[in-house]
């Protein structure tokens, strides 16, 4: 078969033979192949020539996507699935690029979790969920986390949440609170206990006590359109108890608002 013409399209070139077979290939294809206008190619050749531009194009792709930010193996194997790359090249260009290292999921972890330490807001657990679900292995996350501390992110967040609920919540509140939301974002009791610690929190009874008659005002307007006597003062002690007020807080308060 001879080649009839080689003409630039855009990224790609086409290709045609006899001037009926067309296929479209890569600058890389007629580099490597040395492939001119006139130039006579076997069947055996075609082939080769047809794989490596498959092969050429899915790494020209692969690179273009990763050009935006790093990626994991199996985002950029998801990409050239999409782009409709042939299942049997895939491997062979994923390969190409975790030898040149343009692909190194133990680097993706390693520059998540950083970025994380330096100024994101996560704990273990959710950082690996993350990388989970981007591909990455349990085994690989696990064997690159074992490595870090998240001790000071944890106390880090923590400042931050007592900034935000501070003198809005009854103290065991305010704790719970704290403890709660720092295992919701990945940190394990043990780091949110210590973390937790690190603030140093006293009991404000000026506050405690403001606040447990805001509440109460709250719970009342609420309940006595319903409930009056024993009923409601059961009803308001329950409603006081899940804020976190001990009872005999409740009690207190109860006695002087009735």
């Amino acid at each position: 078969m001879k080649i009839t013409k080689i003409e630039k399209k855009k990224r790609l070139y086409l290709l045609e033979l006899d001037e009926t077979e067309r296929l479209y290939i890569t600058e890389d294809t007629i580099v490597r192949f040395m492939l001119t206008k006139g130039m006579t190619v076997s069947e055996q050749e075609l082939n080769d020539i047809r794989q490596f531009a498959q092969f050429s194009y899915g790494k020209n792709l692969a690179l273009y996507f990763i050009s935006f930010k790093q990626r994991t193996e199996k985002e950029v194997r998801d990409y050239l699935y999409k782009h409709e790359i042939e299942a049997s090249i895939i491997p062979q260009v994923l390969d190409n690029l975790k030898d040149d290292n343009w692909i190194n999921d133990q680097q993706f972890i390693i520059s998540t979790v950083e970025q994380n330490l330096s100024s994101g807001d996560k704990g273990a657990f959710v950082i690996k969920q993350k990388l989970m679900q981007k591909g990455i292995s349990s085994a690989t996350i696990d064997g690159v986390l074992a490595d870090y501390d998240f001790t000071e992110v944890a106390e880090r967040v923590a400042q931050k949440l007592l900034r935000k609920y501070d003198g809005k919540l009854a103290f065991k509140a305010l704790k719970d609170k704290l403890s709660q939301s720092l295992t919701n974002k990945g940190f394990s009791y043990s780091e949110a206990k210590l973390a937790i610690d690190s603030l140093d929190l006293e009991k404000n009874e000026a506050t405690e006590e403001e606040l447990i008659y805001q509440e109460l005002d709250k719970q009342y307007r609420k309940y006595s359109r319903k409930y009056e006597g024993y009923d409601l003062r059961q009803r308001l002690t329950q409603a006081l108890a899940r804020k976190g007020y001990d009872f005999d807080s409740i009690r207190s308060a109860l006695r002087d608002y009735l």
